[in-house]
């Protein structure tokens, strides 16, 4: 197991439970007593580290490199799935999966960030931060799931579009600004989760939906700690105050109507109990579209259009009073 620097009490917890249990099988000595009692003390310090996360903490722990990201999600909750690539225009992008994948006997079209597993495969994936034909390739996707009436499952786990030039070149920001007009006024259900990291208009790329739900240990922002600690601070150092200044945290989210609700991870995060959180992942994607599978493609267009036009706050200037201000002043 990997562990984070505030993590470090229970490495210690863990170590000494592996070593009562190998002595245990070596010695064929009766430990169960001592490990039931090392468990406990364990869920107790997790309980305690985990009630008091800061923002920093939960950016950590988004990035935890044996979190699950949208392929074992895609392998554990779907009974089959069908990949599907290209953008039709360019190339197939590897840093966005998507296809068709069937969850309790309902097809979906299902799209996500895969950042990768491995090292090799986290070059491959491109960390996660996706070309304009990942956009594009989503686009596609998603018109199909219009077309065919499948509900659409947007799983968001990224650091970024990817700022290259070349990306660039090939219009980023066209490709995601077109997703997110077309994604306002798409004729079927989307449902949009944030798995890990929320960043930018890498994020907000598929990130357009009728529900849009945050992992408890993830992070949805316009820029990361580091790169806003990097403009105002000209330094890295600033990163931890940066997340809290950012209240990118779901807690913060939510309050801010900015998403529809959190998912709840198991106790020491989803990284510890990955399959556990997959099933809880299941069970909440089936009950959110049991909610809204039956609303009219009409009201359910106009409910995303509010929903996203009532974000912000915002003053509007009557122009009576502007003009008696110029007059005013002449």
């Amino acid at each position: 197991m990997v562990f984070l620097e505030f993590e470090k009490p229970l490495e210690s917890l863990y170590e000494q439970l592996d070593k009562i249990v190998e002595v245990g099988k070596e010695g064929d000595i009766n430990v169960e007593p001592m490990v039931k009692k090392l468990e406990k003390k364990i869920k107790k310090t997790q309980k305690e580290i985990y009630q008091n996360l800061s923002g920093w903490q939960r950016v950590q722990l988004s990035r935890h490199p044996n979190r699950p990201h949208t392929l074992f999600y895609i392998n554990h909750i779907c009974e089959d799935f069908i990949e599907l690539h290209g953008d039709r225009y360019y190339k197939d992008d590897k840093a966005i999966v998507g296809g068709l994948g069937k969850i309790n006997g309902q097809t979906f079209v299902i799209i996500g960030h895969e950042k990768g597993a491995n090292t090799k495969m986290r070059q491959y994936r491109n960390f996660g931060m996706a070309n304009p034909e990942g956009y594009r390739k989503s686009l596609r996707l998603m018109k199909m799931a219009e077309k065919f009436g499948f509900p659409i499952l947007c799983m968001i786990d990224t650091m970024g579009a990817n700022p290259g030039i070349e990306a660039e070149e090939r219009g980023q920001a066209e490709a995601i600004a077109h997703n997110m007009y077309e994604m306002a006024k798409l004729k079927t259900p989307i449902m949009c989760y944030i798995i890990g990291e929320g960043a930018s208009g890498g994020a907000i790329g598929i990130g357009v939906g009728d529900r849009v739900f945050m992992f408890e240990n993830t992070w949805y922002s316009v820029i990361s700690p580091e790169s806003c600690s990097q403009i105002l601070w000209r330094s890295w150092d600033y990163k931890e105050q940066a997340a809290e200044a950012l209240k990118l945290t779901p807690d913060h989210m939510y309050s801010f109507k900015l998403i529809d609700g959190i998912l709840k991870e198991p106790l020491g995060g989803a990284h510890t109990f990955p399959e556990e959180t997959a099933d809880l992942f299941k069970e909440h994607v089936l009950s959110e579209y049991n909610k809204i599978k039956d609303i009219t493609i009409t009201d359910l267009i106009r409910q995303r259009i509010d929903k996203y036009s009532s974000m912000g706050e915002y003053e509007l200037v009557p122009a009576s009073s502007k003009k008696g201000k110029k007059k005013e002043k002449d």
